[in-house]
């Protein structure tokens, strides 16, 4: 059982996290990192989700729901700010969790930040599809066929079914070959999106302001007899269910937009390609997390102003955005293509930083032995894990190609609060344990804060209801199955207790 919670030693992690001619190479400032932070954090949540979450549970009040999964994040991210500050090292939570909690539990993180990173990358890529296959109609007059850009599980109105999304795995490959080359690379890249990206958002508000009708925001919340729609895809959502209605769907349209913020956690997986991360990465976190809910919450109440929330549904899929900007805001059909061809690169950006915080976080695990030495292999030349980007390119790939969004999605969502639960917990244990170590930064108002971090993210947990719950647990019981066949025998922990 001992060996079961052995624990990294901090001062084992410190030594790692120095740079040498062999480790990740230090290149990025704080506005790299809070650059980093947009980067993943405006993207498919704020596109796609946000119209996704006030049709189906939140009505107008999605601009709520943002505010309550703001709030779970700040706790969050308040505790992130902490660790990255004093372990300044490849791996995010799982870094954190084997510092403080043990092997055991920072295997789960690890291996759980699968379905953050990696399946977030594969629930971009799709809407990213979706928003091409619109530009190309809107400007070229020219569609890709329906069974080409869906996944097997999709049906059209036609009764066509999907074969594979070709265009997902196009955008991955791109920002693959991309990554192998580098991250000093990959973050000017980076840059260059997110400040188009945010002055598309913020022309999106100020245009939009003018079109918000009143009407749209009565009743703020769905009412129970709201009825049902059927959805594009041909799905019926009923709103008399608890959680389709009223505060219960605030709550889980919460869960469902929580997708947003993803991202600004995946700043701390670049800690060892930081310049002085103690001072940096705090500031990477917590500006990228303020800048980017400021923006949501005046997004979310320009565009459900703009469209009925049911609109979304039946008619926006996944291009709601240019939806409700091409049938309710005439005279701005500039405005659809130009926040289209922001959407496209803002969606890439998102997919760099999370393919980016995969194998950074599978690096660590490497360099422990609970994975593969393949995972740690860097290329020679450019320094990155070129192998390791090369294999979750092909397992991304696997889910962007042949999974709708709205699954791979929920389970992003579930698997990041779940994460983001352990590193609030992580919290208490290190200054309880460690009260010594210097920090850069430290979490306010300790246990307060990370309790109600914890708290906040298990409601939405719960809100995201037992279908999510199994598809979390049957992902586990995988890992569990890897860990005891493989990860025990190489753990680089046990070893040393041996």
């Amino acid at each position: 059982m001992s060996k079961l919670f052995a624990k990294k030693q901090l001062s084992v992690l410190l030594s790692e996290a120095s740079d040498s001619e062999k480790g990740l190479k230090r290149t990025l400032g704080a506005g790299s990192l809070i650059a980093l932070g947009i980067g993943a954090i405006i993207g498919a949540g704020l596109f796609v989700r946000t119209a996704a979450a006030a049709g189906q549970h939140a009505g107008p009040a999605v601009t709520v729901s943002f505010i309550i999964a703001a709030i779970g994040c700040a706790l969050a991210g308040l505790c992130y700010a902490e660790f990255a500050s004093m372990i300044p090292i490849a791996g995010s939570a799982y870094t954190y969790s084997y510092a403080t909690l043990g092997e055991f539990i920072a295997w789960i993180i690890g291996w759980d930040l699968v379905l953050e990173y990696a399946l977030g990358a594969a629930t971009v890529a799709i809407g990213w599809s979706q928003y091409l296959n619109k530009l190309l109609t809107n400007v070229f007059n020219i569609t890709i066929p329906y069974e080409w850009c869906h996944s097997p599980f999709e049906i059209s109105d036609a009764g066509v079914r999907g074969i594979m999304n070709v265009p997902s795995v196009f955008i991955l490959l791109l920002l693959t070959m991309l990554l192998v080359r580098g991250i000093s690379g990959s973050a000017i890249v980076n840059n260059i999106i997110v400040i188009c990206k945010v002055a598309i958002v913020i022309l999106f508000i100020f245009c939009g302001w003018q079109f918000i009708n009143p009407a749209n925001h009565t009743p703020f919340t769905i009412s129970p007899d709201a009825g049902t729609v059927t959805m594009h895809n041909g799905h019926v959502v009923d709103y008399s269910h608890f959680f389709n209605h009223g505060w219960g769907g605030v709550l889980r349209g919460a869960g469902v937009v929580f997708f947003a913020f993803i991202g600004f956690d995946a700043v701390s997986t670049a800690a060892q390609e930081t310049k002085n991360p103690k001072k940096n990465m705090p500031i990477g976190i917590l500006v990228s997390l303020l800048i980017c809910t400021a923006l949501y919450i005046l997004f979310s109440f320009v565009l459900t102003g703009v469209a009925p929330y049911k609109d979304f549904l039946k008619a926006g899929g996944e291009a709601s955005v240019a939806y409700a900007i091409d049938t309710y805001m005439p005279g701005y059909g500039w405005l659809s293509t130009l926040i289209t061809v922001a959407i496209l690169a803002g969606f890439s950006s998102v997919i760099l930083v999370m393919l980016l915080g995969q194998t950074r976080v599978f690096y660590s695990m490497s360099n422990d032995g609970l994975v593969p030495p393949v995972f740690s292999k860097l290329h020679p030349k450019f320094r990155t894990p070129y192998r390791s980007q090369w294999m979750f390119f092909v397992f991304t790939c696997l889910f962007a190609a042949f999974v709708p969004d709205s699954v791979v999605g929920d389970m992003t969502s579930i698997g990041t609060l779940f994460a983001f639960v352990l590193v609030c917990i992580g919290v208490i244990i290190m200054r309880k344990n460690n009260p010594d170590v210097p920090r850069g930064f430290k979490t306010p108002w300790v246990p307060v804060v990370p309790v109600l971090g914890a708290l906040f993210c298990l409601t939405m947990i719960i809100s995201l209801g037992v279908e999510n719950w199994s598809r979390l647990f049957v992902w586990l019981g995988l890992g569990f199955i890897i860990y005891f066949g493989y990860s025990v025998k190489h753990s680089k922990a046990r070893k040393m207790l041996d």
